[in-house]
């Protein structure tokens, strides 16, 4: 029940094989044998696409609740015992991984000994069914209205450098020379994204031209504190750094921006104790003075051409 669910979600049965992890040839003898046991066809295959029957359609549903009730009851059983375990999949762009999650993880391994969690860092995000990804942190959007989203962080964009570079830089960030900034690349392009300054009623933009540009912000911090040039970063990758004075912000009566971070999730496992006990550490990792109303709307936008 479980195989078929997946390759209906997923559309296709070597898509459902990758995220169960399960050979192709597993799967579809799952799903044959469901429908031998039902004495009906649930998957019309040809060539070029798969769809669900009458029959197919009428079951799904079905089979997801019944899924969904027995995760609930085990679950319920083994947190009343203190018990969590199995598998937890989570997505994280590269940055947020390498500075922040990463180095938690050994904290959340020794609470939970009996939980396996595998950690993607990525900066191209998947679909969560097809990857069966338990949790995924997003960044203002996520790819789909039938995913859970959990505001966890609101960041706030910092312009800063070397002490060394803001002693020689002009008191009005108008008149800044583009060729010093260095900026961050966002997805394919090769141009980095402009800052977005504003105060009051004044606003204009700097099109970073300096002589690196990098898309993950940890590459963009470690050149800042190389002193190669002034970057515009949010301030959950620059705290440490600010507070040891190896770099100082400048031009900080201008804002620069936020952005807001989600734990997203898929509705049928946002209430999984595994889903929950994690999205809860992504919470003390994360400053909490910084954390976002839990009303705030998220913005829903397509992931890529499928």
């Amino acid at each position: 029940m479980e195989v078929f669910v997946r390759v209906a979600e997923c559309g296709s049965f070597s898509r459902a094989a990758e995220s169960l992890d399960l050979a192709n040839a597993t799967v579809t003898t799952c799903v044959r044998n469901l429908e031998r046991h039902l004495d009906v066809t649930l998957i019309s295959r040809d060539t070029r696409r798969l769809r669900l029957t009458e029959e197919g359609m009428l079951y799904l549903p079905k089979a997801r609740q019944l899924l969904q009730f027995v995760n609930q009851a085990e679950e319920e059983v083994r947190e009343r015992t203190g018990e969590l375990r199995g598998n937890l999949h989570i997505e994280t762009p590269i940055s947020i991984g390498h500075s922040l999650l990463c180095p938690a993880l050994p904290t959340f391994a020794k609470r939970h000994p009996d939980i396996s969690t595998a950690i993607t860092l990525t900066n191209q995000p998947h679909n969560l069914i097809e990857r069966a990804i338990d949790v995924a942190i997003r960044m203002d959007h996520v790819e789909d209205a039938d995913l859970v989203a959990r505001p966890v962080y609101e960041a706030k964009y910092v312009v800063c450098c070397t002490p060394q570079i803001a002693a020689r830089l002009p008191s009005d960030p108008a008149k800044l020379d583009p060729r010093q900034c260095l900026g961050v690349l966002n997805g394919e392009r090769r141009h980095a994204n402009a800052w977005q300054l504003e105060q009051g009623g004044s606003k204009f933009e700097i099109r970073p031209g300096g002589p690196l540009h990098f898309n993950s912000s940890d590459a963009l911090l470690a050149a800042a504190l190389a002193g190669v040039g002034v970057v515009n970063i949010l301030d959950i990758f620059v705290h440490r750094a600010l507070e040891s004075g190896a770099l100082v912000r400048v031009y900080g009566d201008w804002n620069a921006g936020v952005k807001t971070f989600y734990a997203v999730m898929i509705k049928d496992r946002a209430t999984s104790a595994k889903v929950r006990a994690f999205t809860d550490f992504l919470m003390e990792v994360l400053d909490s003075e910084r954390r976002p109303s839990a009303t705030r709307a998220v913005s829903v936008r397509a992931l890529g051409k499928r």
